[in-house]
This record gives structure tokens, C-alpha cells and sequence, in this order.
């Protein structure tokens, strides 16, 4: 906590962000844009509605070109632009919306390529390996909105991923085609071109706050999906770049990158980032069913690794937590689903038990250190799949009814009930810190942690009693160094730098734990 408090001493003295903005300008954001931005997400993949995978959804492939594996494929196959869009207007429906809203599930994370966007600018297209395919993509956009809309009804909010970008970010089919050569790194037009689709649907993201239905669900946008760089120096500077465009568009906006499953090296790259206000969140994503490692690795075992809190895995997540939040950022897990590989059941008497300890054991782990989680995915075409499909994993019972906390009364407003719970648990964090802090003699400012405390509470509760919008659960702050870093930018706007500044920072986050 201490090192994003010294920064914003530093910043305090003039230096700017890399908007151009010194800290101390407020970001623009309705109340409604900070519950949905920044609650704990709890969130499912809505895989195979825009960007198709084959082994999710059958149907659309089945007068697909080629290989018959990608997007590309289905756009160059038979009575393609009538196919996608019976896929889109039938795959996800308001009714699986209402679906998700009543089992907890608060955020979405959709998956699109650059070409479902060419209807805001069919330019985008032209020397990629979708060009001449607008007409086939050009209803895409309107669905899109569409769907932000219909989540906003639900209270549910929306991350958009760019899973294809042009020349494929990794060689899966589902980065738009079937060819494994990798051509985004090694191609300046491609990087830059990727860079413009994202200020593009950034900006139309943006004007959707005016639609006659004012969109606020929008949660951000992730950069690339799982990419694998030829250099990872390459990777960090066009991060830069694109972070830098989109903040030049809006400074508040939220992005997402990938780790490319190195948490720890791109925590260290977004702790080092230019300090901003606005949200860099970590996504990592978590599979433990496709190496020769995970194969040999038994379902117990599996599960052991991630519960047992001092393993590799789960001290590298709390490191990396522990760093993103000290900067103002967080991490979350944008893909994780309850697949074993079946050498890893072998010998299980009782499957369906070693596969719901496997989905807790996740599931605890990242209540612990992760300020959101989407599992993959919502829904498989053929059902049945307890690992792959959340609605299998649901109906079937290995998945909680329900996420989150499922309130027993309603509450509005600050009660003086909860004031004097406030007070209390104030007052023994506050006996304990400086019972603490007394061992060491020296100049402290224990007001200060009195102050952060009270803000941290009071910006929890907010997001405990905001309108749940007819979800099941009550939503709660998760991605609290965000907010403990804005609340300690306010500080000492309002009280004047001090070496101290350290104890509100620290209790600003202690503030939030009741919730």
C-alpha cells in the first residue's frame, strides 16, 4: 500500500499521468459506472456467440470453407451472413440473461473480432484476411449493443475482449482463422490497425452513455486475448501504445491485458505503468487439463495445489495481487472452467464430488486475490459437459446455486445500526494499529488511519446497498487498491502531504474487509 501512497506524494508536486492530467483531476464517472467498473465480478464467458469455436457450437460450421475451424472459414462457407446472424439472434436470448442475473452472476465477457466491428467503419477491413467480408459482418455491431443493453436490464455488466485481432495474436482458430502462423507481431499494420479498432470501439462504447436507454454497464475493454509474442518487449511497448490512445479518448476508461501466463512479470509492467487514476486490470487464465503435467496430476492433487494458501500457485497470485492493488490496479481470471483431463479422474470413485472440491477450491482462491472471475463458458450446444459448461456445472450441482452474498433484507442508505458496527470495528482496528505502531518509536499521524478506515467502509457499503437491479445477490467492492487509491489521492488533496499518508492508505482497504 505504502508504494502507490509515495507516488502520489510525488504526483502531488506536478507530475502528470500519462493522460496529460495531474492526479488530482477527478474522474468523470456516474455512480451507476463505479458499481459496475469496479464490484467484485462474478462472471461467465458468453463463448461461440460472436467469435465461434467449433467444439462449442457445431451448427454454424456446418457449411463452413476450408478447414471449417474459424470465423474466416464460416464467412467464406454457404449463406454465411444469414447463418451468423440466426447464430446471433438465437445463441444468447434475454431469457439466458435472466438466467444468470438470478444466479449471481453480475458481469459477462464477450468475446468479438476486429471484423464484428466494421460496420462503424468498414475501412478496417481493407488488407486484412477478412477483407471484402463487411457485408457478411455489418449486423454485427447493432447485436452488440444489443446484448450491452438487454445485460444492462439485468444488471449485469459487460467486458469486451478482442479475441481475433488482424493477423491472429496467437495460432488458435479462435483468433479468426485457421492458419497457425502468427502475423500480428511481426507486421506494423497489423499492430497498428488493432490499435484503431479498439479507439473505435472505445469511442462508440462511449457514445452509447447518450442512447436513449444510457448505457453505464460497461465494465472496459480487454486489449488481446491470450497472446503469444514473439518478444515480450514487443508486447509491453504496444500495450503502451493502445493504453495510451484509448486514455487520450476517455483517461477513466478501464482496460484489461493478459499475462500470457506470466502473472508476476506483467504485474511488475502495470505496477510500473505511468500513474493514472483509471483502472489496468491483470487477466490470467487458469486450466489445469491440456499438458502432459496436468495429464500424470490426479483431481485431488489439482485441487490440493490451489487450496493449500502456501503452494507456488496461490503465493504467486497473492504476491501479484498484493503488487496490482498497491498500485491502484487488480487482477482477476478472465477464463477457468471445471475441466480434468480424464487421466487426472482415473481411478475417482466419485467424480462428481472431485470435480466440485476442484470448482471450490478455484472459486476460494479467487475470493481471496482476484477482483473478478469468468468461467468458461456459459453454455455448450450439445449439453452435458459438467467442466466446459456452466449451466451443466449449475443444474447438475458441482457449481453454487448462487454467487455471491444473497441478502436477507434490504437496506437503504447508511442505518445508524450500521454506523455503530462502523464505529466499533473502527475503533479495534484502530487499538490494534497503534498498539502495534507504539513498539516503534517515532512521528505518527493515527487520525489518519481513523479517516481511511471510514472512507473504506463507507465506499464498501455503497457498493453493498446499490440498486441490485433484480439480481440475486448484493454486490460487493472488489477492486478495492483502485478505490483506496483514489480515496488517498482525495486525502491529500483535502489534508496536505505527510509522510503518514501511509495510514489512511492502509486502512482504506481494512475499511472495506466488513463487506
Amino acid at each position: 500500500m505504502r508504494s502507490f501512497i509515495s507516488r502520489l506524494r510525488h504526483e502531488r508536486r506536478g507530475s502528470k499521468t500519462e493522460s496529460g492530467l495531474g492526479l488530482q483531476e477527478a474522474l468523470q464517472e456516474s455512480p451507476q459506472q463505479r458499481h459496475y467498473r469496479y464490484r467484485k465480478q462474478r462472471g461467465v464467458n458468453l463463448g461461440s456467440w460472436f467469435v465461434l469455436e467449433r467444439w462449442v457450437s457445431e451448427s454454424p460450421f456446418q457449411g463452413a470453407a476450408g478447414s471449417g475451424q474459424s470465423d474466416l472459414d464460416v464467412a467464406k462457407g454457404l449463406h454465411a451472413k444469414q447463418v451468423l446472424e440466426q447464430h446471433w439472434d438465437s445463441w444468447i436470448t434475454p431469457s439466458d440473461f435472466e438466467w444468470l442475473s438470478a444466479r449471481g452472476i453480475n458481469t459477462v465477457r464477450i468475446p468479438i473480432g476486429y471484423y464484428h466491428i466494421c460496420a462503424l467503419d468498414p475501412s478496417i477491413l481493407t488488407g486484412t484476411d477478412f477483407d471484402g467480408l463487411q457485408h457478411v459482418y455489418e449486423g454485427a455491431w447493432s447485436r452488440l449493443v444489443t446484448a450491452v443493453i438487454t445485460a444492462q436490464s439485468f444488471g449485469i455488466g459487460v467486458l469486451f475482449d478482442l479475441h481475433a485481432a488482424p493477423g491472429k495474436q496467437n495460432n488458435d482458430s479462435h483468433s479468426g482463422t485457421s492458419s497457425p502462423v502468427i502475423s500480428f507481431f511481426n507486421n506494423k499494420f497489423n499492430m497498428q490497425l488493432a490499435i484503431r479498432v479498439l479507439c473505435v470501439l472505445v469511442t462508440n462504447l462511449i457514445a452509447l452513455r447518450a442512447h436513449e436507454t444510457a448505457v453505464n454497464n460497461i465494465v472496459g475493454v480487454q486489449l488481446l486475448n491470450e497472446p503469444h509474442p514473439s518478444s515480450h518487449e514487443k508486447l509491453y511497448d504496444w500495450y503502451r501504445d493502445a493504453i495510451r490512445e484509448i486514455r487520450d479518448i476517455d483517461s477513466g476508461f478501464p482496460i484489461y491485458i493478459s499475462d500470457c501466463w506470466m502473472t508476476d512479470q506483467y504485474a511488475d509492467f502495470v505496477a510500473h505503468l505511468p500513474s493514472s487514476l483509471a483502472l489496468t486490470c491483470v487477466d490470467h487464465h487458469l486450466y489445469r487439463c491440456f499438458t502432459e503435467s496436468d495429464i500424470s496430476t490426479s483431481a485431488a492433487q489439482h485441487t490440493a495445489s490451489l487450496a493449500d494458501r502456501n503452494a507456488p500457485f496461490p503465493q504467486m497470485f497473492s504476491r501479484a495481487s498484493e503488487k496490482l492493488a498497491a498500485s491502484g490496479s487488480g487482477l482477476i481470471v478472465g477464463e477457468w472452467s471445471g475441466a480434468l483431463n480424464p487421466g487426472s479422474l482415473q481411478g475417482t470413485v466419485d467424480e462428481h464430488q472431485k470435480r466440485a472440491s476442484y470448482i471450490r477450491a478455484q472459486l476460494d482462491l479467487f475470493e481471496l486475490y482476484c477482483a473478478g472471475s469468468f468461467f468458461w463458458t456459459y453454455k455448450k450446444e450439445l449439453p452435458g459437459d459438467q467442466g466446459w459448461s456452466f449451466r451443466d456445472a449449475v443444474e447438475n450441482g458441482i457449481f453454487p446455486e448462487v454467487m455471491g452474498m444473497i441478502p436477507v433484507k434490504d437496506y437503504v442508505g447508511l442505518s445508524a445500526d450500521t454506523n455503530t458496527r462502523k464505529v466499533t470495528a473502527r475503533n479495534v482496528a484502530s487499538g490494534q494499529h497503534v498498539s502495534y505502531w507504539a513498539r516503534f518509536p517515532g512521528y505518527y499521524e493515527h487520525w489518519r488511519f481513523e479517516a481511511g478506515f471510514d472512507q473504506g467502509w463507507v465506499a464498501a457499503y455503497d457498493f453493498f446497498t446499490f440498486d441490485r437491479a433484480g439480481q440475486a445477490a448484493v454486490s460487493e467492492l472488489g477492486f478495492k487498491g483502485c478505490i483506496a487509491r483514489r480515496k488517498a489521492q482525495g486525502h491529500i488533496r483535502e489534508n496536505g502531504r505527510s509522510n503518514n499518508i501511509w495510514e489512511f492508505g492502509e486502512c482504506t482497504i481494512q475499511g472495506g474487509f466488513p463487506f
